[in-house]
This record gives structure tokens, sequence and C-alpha cells, in this order.
């Protein structure tokens, strides 16, 4: 558990082929079944405070209570993810540690010198703001907002996973 942020929630992982990946984890690792989202529909995207026109697929699974994210970028659009790859990295780019109090956690992650990397929105109360804090790769802190309907669908995803016996193991939403 961290003193500033709280408890680990979810490991996200920057890859060049999401469907690859989703294998991977699904056949090798056991871990599944994964929620994939060809197209998340982020509004209000900012990279180093500057709109980005990003497009991205998304999948989600649990293994136990940590959450599995996996990011395949589907455009050149400025973001971090772009960076992490650009710099010839693969794999681990983020921990995401949840809330929900997002003004106040922010203002206080703020207040502690933390600068803000890239941020957006999915859906009402689900905001997220990804900290500048790689120093090596897979360093990059997020802050999520679960206290909508995001947070509901994550219990989901934690729920349904729990039972998962391998059949069905993408899930395209």
């Amino acid at each position: 558990m961290s003193r500033i942020f709280g408890e680990v929630r979810q490991n996200g992982y920057v890859v060049r082929d999401i469907e690859a990946a989703m294998r991977h984890w699904t056949e090798v690792l056991g871990v599944g079944p994964f929620f994939y989202f060809e197209r998340v529909p982020i509004e209000n995207f900012r990279y180093r405070g500057d709109p980005s026109a990003l497009d991205v697929s998304i999948a989600l699974a649990n293994s136990g209570s940590l959450q599995i994210e996996l990011i395949e970028q589907r455009n050149d659009a400025p973001s971090m993810y772009r960076d992490f790859l650009q710099s010839g990295n693969e794999g681990l780019q983020h921990v995401a540690y949840w809330t929900e109090a997002m003004a106040a956690d922010l203002a206080r992650f703020e207040s502690a010198g933390f600068e803000i990397g890239q941020s957006g929105e999915i859906g009402a109360n689900g905001r997220f703001v990804y900290f500048d804090t790689e120093a090596h790769p897979g360093t990059v802190i997020e802050l999520s907002e679960i206290s909508g309907a995001k947070g509901k669908f994550f219990q989901h995803i934690a729920d349904v996973s729990r039972s998962w016996d391998g059949s069905n193991p993408i899930r395209p939403m």
C-alpha cells in the first residue's frame, strides 16, 4: 500500500497488439475474461495541458482484486501512451489508484507537487489523471474516479472474474 496514494487497484499495460495481448493473458496466464472496448469514448482528453484527439482500444480483466488494463493507441495523437511506445517500451506503463473523492485527491496530489501529464473523462464521474512520475518504465501514476457508472462496471468485472471458467475469454463491449 502506498502511504501517499493508497492501494494499487490497476496495472496498465500499453501494447502494440491488444488482440495478441488478450490471448496471452487469457491462454497463458489464465486471467480473464477481458471486457474489450475497440474504441473508447474518451472526452476532454488533454496531453500536457493541450487537447489531443486520442483514439484507443482498451481491455479490462481482474486477477483477484487487481484490475489488468490493456491499452492500444490506434492513432498518433500526442499522449503518454505514444511517448511510452516511441521510447522503445511496451508493457507495464502505469499503476492506478481509485478514488471516490476526485476533486479533493487531485488537489492534494497537485499541492504535493505532482504534475499532470494527461487527463480525460469516460462518462459522468469517470475522470482520470496521469501524473508525470515516470522515473523508469511502469511508474506513471493514474488517479481514476470511480464514483459513477465506471466504478460499478469495474466491480462487475471483478465479480465476473471470480467465477470465470475460461469460456468466452474476450467480451466485446
